[in-house]
């Protein structure tokens, strides 16, 4: 995405608003790297997909709605045992054209222009690791970007689904509405 001087962002002839502030809950900067471009070794432990059954798990169309508990699942599953997932979603091969990819890893993007972000990660992620958030973190606080990280302990992917049922989430989830509180209002 291309900066433009009206403050928003260019992506074709669409004209996007820049956002005044992101919130990452267990996000990634660099869908290229190898832990997303390899056979995960988290995913190897389930059972094996083949391509067949993962092709047929997005048969029929673009995989989205409501579709029977774990359909599209099984094509995750497979582009992760497979390290496909990047080329698989984009076209792109990482180890063919290892900078295709960079528009799309907000990592290769970031500038002092860079919204404010906030940053949630789970410190036992076994889906996108930890270290994504930290480098992500680092690279922001490199280029002057405001920015705040928070670490669940002890939270996977997906740490945020226990709700406010969860005390650590729902002090980590006071402080999203107070950062948002502060750059949106």
């Amino acid at each position: 995405m291309g900066s433009r001087l009206d403050g928003g962002a260019n992506l074709g002839k669409v004209l996007f608003p820049r956002p005044r502030a992101l919130v990452s809950f267990y996000g990634y900067g660099d869908i290229a790297g190898a832990w997303y471009s390899e056979p995960d070794p988290h995913y190897l432990k389930s059972p094996a997909v083949s391509r067949e059954d993962a092709l047929e798990a997005i048969s029929g169309g673009f995989p989205c709605g409501t579709p029977p508990p774990n359909r599209r699942f099984r094509f995750y599953l497979y582009c992760r045992q497979q390290g496909l997932w990047p080329k698989e979603v984009t076209g792109i091969d990482p180890h063919i054209d290892p900078k295709g990819l960079d528009p799309f890893c907000p990592i290769h993007n970031v500038t002092a222009d860079y919204p404010p972000t906030l940053l949630l990660h789970g410190d036992t992620d076994t889906d996108v690791p930890f270290e994504q958030s930290q480098q992500m973190y680092n690279e922001l606080k490199r280029h002057g970007v405001e920015c705040q990280f928070i670490p669940h302990r002890n939270g996977g992917h997906g740490f945020d689904e226990a709700g406010m049922k969860d005390q650590q989430f729902a002090a980590d989830f006071d402080r999203v509405i107070a950062f948002l509180k502060k750059h949106l209002e």
